[in-house]
């Protein structure tokens, strides 16, 4: 065979190669402002993108195909709801949602309605830059398994009140998922996680909620250098096993800056509480490690009931009214291979010049066993008996109640990259 017709054949098998639908590239589709968004989506091929000009697109738009959705960079393409059902209703795996604003869902909680909601056959769903306004619940994930989503601003509808609204991000049998680098404001909960597993949610920042974070039922997963200013509760983690919670920030929480309730074998470190009710409250969570946290003027640095088996040092407890409330008759050691946490209203010193406190530090003694079972005593504080109790535990520790002992107190406040944060938030 002739060279020239050899040639010929190679570049016609590759021409019909590339022709299969399987290899073909996806096209780009301009789609003009105010046309029919549903009948483009209908006509696309699967991997096409649907580029959007700036304008509005009715909603309540459902994608079926693995198709990319894309607006300009200032978000200037407006798919708008019609106040029922969900605005974009994603069935289909591999669907990209990016630049666009998403308005107007339904707002019934019952029926799950959402701005984007991922079913779940919406695998490895991408949900990127967009701005997703004034919905129920901003983005569903309804089973969706390895989805993303990100860079979003997420704003709820605050014609509702509180309890009324959804929450920014729903997650519920979704593993693998993530959630990063989103701001998300004005719903129920910033994040609300229920019965999933593998999941990560970090580097976002929440305000104006009742919870930032509230996560139940949700195992082997990540919540990470989030930032939590102003909401009720910062990070509610409770019924989950083998977490890493991490270098988050609480500010201004109304009652809890950190929760854990029911929380099991996970690591909860380098957290950053200032000024809440309670800087953190365990209550039922075991086996669990608390190290490198900084709790900083709350009413009570932490509410300690119903745990056991948690390893407790390298924490820094720094003016808080109550450092800690333990209502209990065990002894609890908090600290671990000769390190205890730093307490501010520590009077000690350090005669070798190790960092760590010559004295042990005991932050309950009997009278506040008393007033916490019954808070009438308080009447008591400033009389002669009081003060007899208090003086005789300082001279007898053999007489003092069981509760929490730090053996080896540290001297000065543990430098932590969270902290650091903090001093650099505006």
């Amino acid at each position: 065979m002739r060279p020239a017709t050899v040639l010929t054949g190679f570049c016609l098998g590759l021409a019909i190669l590339i022709a299969r639908p399987g290899a073909v590239r996806a096209a780009v589709i301009d789609v003009p402002a105010g046309s029919d968004l549903r009948a483009a989506v209908a006509t696309a091929a699967p991997g096409d993108i649907l580029r959007l000009a700036p304008g509005d697109y009715p909603g309540n738009l459902v994608i079926d195909k693995p198709l990319t959705l894309q607006g300009p960079d200032d978000r200037s393409a407006r798919i708008l709801g019609e106040r029922t059902g969900r605005t974009v209703w994603i069935q289909a795996e591999d669907v990209v949602l990016r630049h666009l604003t998403i308005r107007h869902s339904g707002l019934s909680l019952s029926d799950m309605d959402a701005g984007v909601f991922l079913d779940k056959t919406a695998a490895r769903a991408h949900v990127a830059d967009n701005d997703i306004i004034d919905n129920s619940v901003g983005v569903y994930l309804w089973g969706a398994r390895d989805a993303l989503v990100e860079r979003n601003r997420i704003v709820g509808n605050t014609g509702l009140r509180v309890n009324e609204r959804g929450n920014g991000v729903t997650v519920w049998n979704a593993p693998g998922s993530k959630v990063l680098d989103n701001d998300i404001s004005e719903g129920r909960d910033g994040i609300f996680s229920n019965n999933s597993r593998e999941n990560v949610f970090s580097r976002n920042v929440f305000h104006d909620l009742r919870y930032a974070v509230h996560y139940m039922y949700t195992n082997d997963s990540e919540v990470s250098h989030n930032l939590s200013r102003g909401n009720e509760i910062g990070y509610a983690i409770m019924f989950s096993r083998r977490l890493t919670v991490r270098d988050n920030i609480a500010l201004d929480s109304k009652h809890q800056g950190l929760m854990l309730n029911a929380t099991d074998e996970s690591v909860i470190d380098g957290n950053v509480v200032v000024r809440a009710d309670k800087c953190v409250f365990v209550y039922n969570a075991n086996l669990n490690e608390l190290a490198g946290n900084h709790f900083q003027d709350c009413g009570i640095g932490v509410h300690y009931t119903g745990s056991e088996g948690n390893r407790i040092h390298g924490n820094a407890f720094v003016r808080n009214q109550n450092q800690v409330k333990y209502v209990g008759t065990r002894f609890l050691e908090w600290s671990l291979d000769g390190r205890g946490n730093y307490w501010s209203d520590l009077s000690a010193f350090d005669l070798d010049g190790n960092g760590i406190a010559d004295t042990a530090y005991r932050p309950n003694g009997l009278i506040d066993q008393v007033i916490w079972r019954a808070p009438n005593a308080r009447l008591l504080l400033n009389s002669p008996a009081v003060s007899i109790v208090r003086w005789a535990q300082s001279q007898f520790p053999a007489i003092l109640p069981g509760g929490v002992i730090d053996s080896a107190p540290l001297m000065g406040i543990p430098a932590t990259p969270t902290l650091k944060k903090l001093e650099a938030l505006p």
